[in-house]
């Protein structure tokens, strides 16, 4: 198949239709909304259902009704609107029902701006909703990679009976770029049963039953230990990351989404003023990558967080290092995207070599 030039949000949604998603709920809110709007029009083509809720309350309840009756289900939104599903997406991880929450983050806090940022990395990965439960959180740094981290996250989902987070921001949601929809299993037949499922009784002669609320306390102690022995499963199953340039590289920076695509871009510049810089990138944000920490942490003498945040993930950075070598940080808020050149006299400072 050729090849076709999307924007990230299109992407993602036919991403979804294709690996067997026939359930779309939502509200709409920028920069997210072609998602909406792709969905509306691909979902009556494939014999699917779109519906856009009266708030984000409604939508996330929605996705525990379809998710729980074994479809695969997709919602979507940014930032202010994942924050008003936060509850519903409690029940749903306490429930272990599947689905797949894609948020295309913008600036905050509060209402904020509409222009991309990378400040909802402690709402994704440190559960922003009530309770002990996790998600495990993809972030795509291109659209090609949207599309198959989107295949990636209805068979992670599957396979924990949990949700799932894209994690975006409005760059890439809106930006466009070639796709190549080929490497996605297609449709709904290589799905397989869900026995857990509230589709009727059939030939059980037990009910399948799905609920989050254990009024008797020793009862839901066992469920969350049996929820986090599933986290633990997937903290050593699930991990992904890049590295780039880090065999002998003096300084690592770290990096993830859209940004690190301009960290590419400094190790270059870097590179013609002898400084030997390399690149972490974590594709998975939960469970945080930290093998990429003690392959390097013996050599390299420092790391720098780059982020569209007042500094979030670099609080994983620390933990993942571990007091073993120092580590910096550079971020943009609000929307501003931090620039090769400020990023490259970052790297001049705490190398010593400030110009």
């Amino acid at each position: 198949m050729a090849k076709v030039l999307m924007k990230g949000n299109e992407a993602l949604a036919e991403a979804a239709i294709q690996a067997g998603c026939r359930h779309y709920f939502g509200y709409p809110i920028t920069p997210q909304n072609e998602v909406t709007a792709y969905m509306a029009k691909r979902m009556p083509k494939v014999g699917g259902v779109f519906l856009q809720a009266e708030s984000e309350v409604s939508a996330i309840n929605m996705v525990y009704g379809a998710g729980g009756a074994g479809a695969r289900v997709l919602i979507t939104s940014s930032s202010p609107g994942i924050s008003l599903m936060q509850e519903g997406i409690s029940y749903i991880a306490g429930a272990e029902i599947p689905c797949v929450i894609a948020n295309v983050m913008r600036g905050g806090p509060g209402l904020g701006g509409i222009q991309p940022s990378q400040s909802d990395y402690f709402q994704s990965t440190k559960g922003g909703g009530h309770g002990d439960y996790k998600l495990i959180v993809l972030a795509p740094s291109t659209i090609q990679e949207m599309a198959d981290l989107v295949q990636q996250a209805f068979d992670i989902a599957d396979k924990y009976r949990n949700p799932v987070m894209i994690l975006g921001d409005g760059m890439l949601g809106q930006m466009m770029e070639p796709v190549d929809f080929d490497n996605i299993k297609k449709g709904e037949n290589h799905i397989e049963e869900k026995t857990w499922a509230t589709t009727g009784m059939g030939t059980r002669k037990k009910k399948n039953i799905i609920n989050s609320l254990e009024l008797d306390p020793q009862m839901l102690e066992k469920h969350n230990i049996e929820l986090f022995k599933k986290y633990e499963k997937a903290s050593k199953e699930e991990v992904r990351y890049e590295m780039t340039n880090c065999e002998d590289a003096e300084i690592i920076l770290v990096a993830y989404g859209t940004i690190a695509r301009v960290a590419k871009n400094v190790i270059e510049l870097a590179k013609r003023e002898n400084i030997n810089v390399g690149l972490i990138r974590p594709i998975s944000l939960w469970p945080f990558p930290v093998e990429p920490f003690e392959k390097t942490v013996n050599y390299v003498k420092r790391y720098l967080s780059i982020e569209m945040s007042m500094g979030q993930m670099v609080e994983d950075v620390k933990l993942a290092v571990n007091g073993r070598k120092p580590v910096y940080f550079y971020g943009r808020a609000g929307g501003m995207v931090p620039e090769p050149a400020a990023i490259l006299e970052e790297i001049r400072k705490i190398s010593g070599g400030a110009k």
